[in-house]
């Protein structure tokens, strides 16, 4: 399971260059003073290992894939209910694009890439604001 939001960790907003290092590097236990108030110290402890945490995600192609469509799920659900769930099998392949589709009751679509669709389980409509719930075993 990823941290609830690395990408704000310690100031990283989405961008491995924004000064993870730099932030490593102030909140490492070993650079804290020794004048400096032990739950200073502490918060700075565990602001280093958030910091690292999302080090580790992010700077990993493949486990920061994990991490996007888990975030870009987490919003679907927070956005709106679930209007059907569908099938793979049921959405039209396109070999144009290597993708599956489905058209939406508002005039939209449902699509998502071959390889997303083995991770994914939410599609929001291209048009609106429904969503469906990608059911991988039918």
């Amino acid at each position: 399971m990823l941290p609830p939001d690395v990408l704000i960790f310690g100031g990283c907003q989405h961008s491995l260059d924004c000064d993870c290092i730099t932030l490593i590097s102030k909140y490492h236990p070993d650079k804290q003073s020794t004048d400096v108030p032990a739950g200073a110290v502490e918060e700075c402890i565990q602001k280093f290992i958030e910091i690292d945490q999302a080090w580790k995600i992010l700077g990993n192609e493949e486990t920061k894939k994990e991490y996007d469509l888990q975030r870009h799920e987490d919003n679907l659900r927070n956005r709106g209910a679930i209007d059907a769930q569908v099938c793979l099998e049921d959405l039209s392949w396109n070999e144009d694009d290597d993708s599956f589709s489905l058209s939406c009751r508002c005039g939209g679509k449902y699509s998502v890439s071959k390889d997303e669709a083995e991770e994914v389980n939410l599609i929001s409509c291209d048009t609106c604001s429904l969503i469906i719930e990608l059911l991988h075993y039918c």
